[in-house]
């Protein structure tokens, strides 16, 4: 298991600016995988980011809704592994993905509650559940490394924690270039695994 990471999110930083994965031409089935990928994990970063407005600015109705959004659209991530490995992986990653959003959803109350402590256990918690993911991924897919994965996720997370305690210090223009390196980092995350599923089932994306 990774070392527990810093509240700074320093130890996901370190992560960040891996250069994407180097592999064959992609045929057309590879992009539109990777475009659905894309939009399905935007909305996951969109839907996150409007449940730490809404409860920063303590809106319990607005924070209720973008929270079942984010349950939604992780059903739809989840959903997507299901015409390849089945409907038990389909509800394995599901819980997974729950358990990332439950670890964030942690951190950003006690980032409102200005609890350390329970901060720290939330860095935690996001810190193994990242690690359990990478192990489902490269256990279910050889082209996903449980370790490039790994990285991959905490550098994730390490963005939500950042966006986070941007927001509710209201470093709004820090939070601004936050979400491009965000979005940008989740596109990669959105391309290495169309890219692996192409590889692995390349009959079904020739």
């Amino acid at each position: 298991m990774a070392a527990l990471v810093p509240l700074s999110g320093s130890a996901f930083a370190a992560s960040r600016h891996s250069p994407p994965a180097k592999g064959k031409a992609r045929t057309d089935k590879t992009f539109e995988t990777a475009a659905v990928l894309r939009d399905l994990w935007i909305g996951h970063i969109f839907w996150v980011r409007e449940v730490s407005i809404a409860t920063i600015e303590k809106r319990d109705d607005a924070a209720k809704i973008a929270e079942q959004q984010a349950v939604t659209n992780a059903r739809s991530i989840a959903a997507t592994i299901e015409p390849f490995y089945g409907a038990a992986a389909k509800d394995t990653f599901f819980k997974l993905l729950a358990g990332h959003y439950g670890a964030v959803k942690a951190y950003l109350v006690a980032t409102v509650a200005n609890d350390a402590a329970k901060q720290g256990t939330a860095t935690q918690s996001l810190t193994s559940n990242a690690e359990e993911i990478a192990s489902f991924l490269s256990k279910a897919n050889p082209y996903l490394p449980k370790d490039a994965v790994n990285n991959l996720l905490l550098a994730h997370g390490g963005h939500h924690i950042q966006q986070i305690q941007e927001l509710k210090d209201r470093k709004y223009e820090a939070e601004a270039h936050t979400w491009e390196e965000m979005k940008n980092h989740i596109y990669q995350v959105a391309d290495a695994t169309a890219d692996a599923l192409a590889k692995q089932f390349a009959d079904k994306f020739s």
